[in-house]
């Protein structure tokens, strides 16, 4: 089993189908939009220390995911998911209490509702979004250099809501279902709010039955969290705590191998435990694997040959082909799928080819994004929630909610791939 990977650079495995030439950025071409987002922080700072209706009160400031006087809604709530893509390019010395009190935020609302939820809105507790809360602290601990005893506490909580919600069997939290693995929920039993949970609101993976299927994302970021407890208890030197989560982590991979793992098609599919087979819908969701270590070396090459059915002019497309529901009448727009991309799954997809030495790769993608974000930029002064990787002159794909700018999560992704892959000399 892959834990923490290191491996020697290799080569990309598609050198002539993706050219190399015309990949890199100066710094000087990224010098306004840098500025831009680093200006931009301060709108999206919000404070709210008591109730205020159905806006959950927070000891700490934190950030929205947008800000726009012209949007037909305002964000006042403190998002789960966004909050970890929001503090990747802010990892310094300048954020740090920032950063530290978003979290803090988190463990909070965690502590008073037994589960972190979509956002901090009071009727957004019946569902929460995929967690990345182990993840979180740890990129605090180790950017900050925290002590031991930080780690120890907020690691504690993170287990509570591991146990509470992620791996809970009845109502409220009746996600654990099936051969260890488990799903997307919501407290009201609804497909369409469960797959609200996913994030992924809405996409073509779960053909509007979220609560039949077992999900790769959550359950590779699941593995993620047992194994980073298993990485506390060897800090704390517990060899036999470790070895409870590592044995867990190895279970769920197991499972997920044998449930999602398509050889033949090189990728891990959503399973639907309920049919007993596997979805149809080939998405990026099938790379959090990768951002998790929990794939083995053959199938980390497999994946990354399967990225040509995702590349695009302009980056990766959320899922391979145009969703059916494009062509049907009256269905449930899905912005989360071709041809839209996403900047926290171009994060995830480029840190997990980096993880398993694919740096070339990684360098190729982080360089489509930001230039796609970047040419956006310089043409209508906005960056934008999503975008169209297969035109990127043109608008995204809408959803079931208007198209944002901003945007948090695209601006931070931005300048985290200004920092690994302009600022830093080439490997």
């Amino acid at each position: 089993m892959l834990r923490n990977t290191k491996t020697l650079a290799k080569l990309p495995l598609y050198p002539k189908l993706f050219p190399s030439h015309n990949q890199t950025l100066d710094a000087s071409e990224l010098a306004v939009a840098r500025d831009y987002i680093a200006s931009y922080w301060s709108k999206l700072e919000r404070y709210h220390a008591k109730d205020d209706g159905s806006l959950i009160g927070l000891p700490k400031p934190y950030l929205v995911p947008s800000s726009d006087d012209s949007a037909s809604f305002d964000y006042n709530e403190l998002y789960y998911w966004d909050s970890y893509f929001m503090i990747q390019g802010l990892l310094d010395e300048e954020h740090k209490q920032l950063i530290i009190g978003i979290l803090e935020d988190l463990l909070v609302i965690f502590k008073r509702f037994r589960i972190i939820p979509n956002a901090s809105r009071t009727y957004l507790t019946s569902r929460s979004q995929p967690p990345f809360l182990t993840s979180f602290i740890f990129d605090c601990y180790n950017t900050y250099k925290l002590p031991k005893k930080w780690l120890k506490s907020t690691m504690e909580a993170a287990e509570a809501e591991y146990h509470t919600v992620w791996m809970g069997t009845r109502k409220p939290n009746a996600r654990l279902v099936h051969h260890g693995l488990s799903r997307y929920y919501d407290f009201n039993y609804l497909n369409d709010i469960a797959e609200t949970e996913s994030g992924w609101d809405m996409t073509p993976r779960f053909s509007r039955k979220a609560l039949d299927y077992l999900p790769v994302d959550l359950n590779a970021l699941l593995y993620k969290y047992e194994m980073d407890f298993a990485k506390v208890a060897r800090i704390f030197d517990d060899r036999r705590v470790a070895a409870r989560w590592e044995h867990a982590a190895n279970l769920r991979q197991a499972a997920m191998n044998d449930l999602m793992w398509d050889n033949l098609r090189g990728l891990y599919f959503d399973y639907n435990y309920v049919k007993e087979k596997r979805g149809s819908v080939q998405s990026l969701a099938a790379f959090f694997p990768l951002w998790a270590g929990l794939a083995d070396e053959a199938q980390a090459k497999a994946l990354v040959k399967s990225l040509r059915r995702f590349e695009n002019k302009g980056g990766l497309a959320t899922t391979d082909s145009q969703p059916l529901s494009k062509y049907v009448g009256g269905a449930m727009p899905t912005q989360w799928a071709y041809p839209n991309g996403w900047a926290p799954l171009h994060f995830i997809v480029v840190e997990g080819l980096k993880r398993y030495g694919y740096h070339e790769d990684a360098r190729r993608i982080a360089t489509k994004w930001l230039k796609t974000n970047l040419s956006w930029f310089e043409k209508n002064g906005v960056f934008l929630e999503k975008y169209n990787v297969v035109n990127p002159d043109k608008p995204p794909i809408k959803g079931v909610y208007p198209s944002q700018t901003g945007f948090g999560w695209t601006n931070s992704i931005f300048e985290r791939f200004c920092q690994d892959f302009v600022d830093k000399p080439l490997a």
